[in-house]
């Protein structure tokens, strides 16, 4: 993954951002049985041996949830004070096998709180990761991460953070649509006029639209989804002249499974369902013969890395892209390996320490 304009600060988010559930934590509540019982066994046996853990993953990935995991062992262990840590930064650059977090310490003090730090690697690296893809594929354009109705609510503020990190670290803007997504950066929620608006208006978009627009803030991007009827093209340039100038731009978001109105005379040399690049060049030429230049168009609905480079390598012409579901998709699992006991190297093959010099003493 390229590099980017990396204006990431170096400073971390204090622990207290994530409003960790602390006691449960300590307690061993969310870890997984068996290193409570393995930590339990040791201190019955007044076994107490000094680890070097190593924290590694086998993918090319960006890093999110560093500041998270670290908030975990700050806040959670039994002695913060005797643990030494060294761990790269939310936003870096990460590849197969090297290391990017080591623990030493004692390792009752830490050995529950494993299977938590390594999830939340794992979690925010996946979103980071992909969020990263699809805004290199959109060559610099906007991007409104979408993904919030997709997965349980709790994964909201970690996911938001996790894609405003690859933002950053591209320098590339990216929306999120949740208070909850915003809150840890202190950015805010954007919104378009949805479908379920439409609808409490009898189906009529321009009447919807028009109310939405009295009530929002005259700082809000009045955005419109203008497939409700599958008309896009006739429902963008209604939307136009009833808003004016109060409107920022116009949301395509056919269906998969649809034919908008305007491409049924076209069929045969394209697949026509969904948000395609036919239908997105026919409301732009239509905005246009009609006065609309500076109307922008958000495309969303089934967006994913691939599909975006393959609008932009095509310059379709689109201004923003949605993107929901397919930021949640994939595998970018943690592994942590003791590598180290009491100053001797484990004899378990393949757990050798991988030094990386990026680490950073935390």
């Amino acid at each position: 993954m390229s590099g980017g304009a990396d204006t990431r600060r170096r400073d971390r988010l204090p622990p207290e951002t994530f409003d960790l559930p602390v006691e449960k934590m300590r307690a061993g509540y969310y870890t997984d049985a068996y290193f409570n019982h393995a930590r339990a066994t040791l201190l019955a046996d007044g076994r107490r041996p000094r680890v070097v853990m190593q924290v590694f993953q086998r993918h090319d990935a960006v890093l999110g949830g560093m500041d998270e995991a670290l908030a975990i062992l700050q806040l959670c262990c039994d002695d913060r004070s005797g643990l030494t840590v060294h761990a790269l930064h939310d936003g870096d650059a990460i590849e197969p096998w090297k290391t990017c977090m080591t623990i030493e310490g004692d390792y009752t003090t830490f050995a529950h709180l494993e299977t938590l730090y390594l999830g939340t690697l794992a979690r925010r690296t996946l979103v980071a990761t992909n969020t990263t893809r699809v805004l290199e594929a959109a060559s610099g354009k906007p991007i409104i991460f979408m993904p919030a109705r997709h997965d349980h609510h709790r994964m909201q503020t970690g996911d938001g953070y996790a894609a405003h990190v690859a933002g950053r670290r591209l320098g590339v803007s990216i929306d999120v649509t949740s208070d909850a997504q915003a809150s840890w950066w202190g950015g805010r929620a954007v919104g378009t006029v949805p479908h379920a608006l439409i609808s409490a208006y009898g189906g009529n978009t321009v009447l919807a639209a028009t109310k939405f627009a009295e009530w929002a803030a005259e700082d809000v991007n009045v955005t419109v989804l203008v497939d409700f009827e599958n008309d896009s093209v006739a429902t963008a340039i209604e939307v136009a002249r009833a808003l004016g100038p109060r409107l920022w731009g116009v949301r395509l978001d056919t269906s998969g499974q649809l034919v908008d109105r305007s491409l049924w005379e076209e069929l045969g040399d394209f697949d026509p369902r969904g948000v395609n690049e036919r239908l997105v060049r026919k409301v732009r030429d239509a905005l246009d013969e009609n006065g609309f230049e500076r109307i922008r168009i958000v495309a969303s609905g089934g967006f994913d890395a691939a599909k975006i480079a393959r609008f932009e390598a095509a310059r379709v012409p689109v201004d923003a892209y949605g993107v929901g579901s397919t930021l949640l998709r994939g595998e970018n699992d943690f592994t942590a390996d003791i590598v180290l006991t009491d100053g001797h190297e484990s004899a378990k093959v393949g757990r050798r320490f991988r030094s990386n010099p990026r680490l950073e003493l935390v």
